[in-house]
């Protein structure tokens, strides 16, 4: 349903160091850079392969008042159980504030395992699976 999602960052290299490292345990990386001639870069993609699907760049304007309140809500889909612990635990080794450890969380379906975290820019992200293990 959705082909890709973009988030504005207030830095860019160091969200890229960030998201390099997080998304790392649930194989996703930096496929694509947008270097916009006469602005540099301006833009990065995450996914799998050559699809993007995951983008963090220069906004037009950052809402730092809404971001503080989890204003945007990403959940990255995760393959298993142990790598939503290592998303967690990369991300709060990275520099994230800590938003939910993970686990299960049976009030959204008995399956449901997943882990949440703030960025340092204050968006909201999560890993989850939706399967027994």
């Amino acid at each position: 349903m959705i082909d890709h999602i973009s988030i504005g960052v207030s830095d860019l290299g160091k969200a890229k160091s960030f998201y390099d490292t997080v998304l790392k345990p649930l194989g996703y990386g930096c496929v694509y850079t947008v270097d916009v001639p006469g602005e540099g870069v301006i833009a990065h993609g995450y996914g799998e392969a050559d699809k993007p699907s995951f983008w963090i760049g220069k906004p037009e304007r950052l809402d730092s008042d809404a971001n503080a309140k989890g204003g945007t809500h990403v959940a990255f889909q995760a393959k298993s159980r142990k790598s939503i612990d290592e998303f967690h635990a990369a991300a709060l080794k990275a520099g994230a504030t800590d938003n939910g450890a993970p686990g299960l969380r049976p009030h959204y379906h008995p399956d449901y395992y997943g882990a949440f975290a703030y960025d340092p820019d204050g968006n909201k992200i999560e890993a989850c699976c939706h399967h027994p293990e």
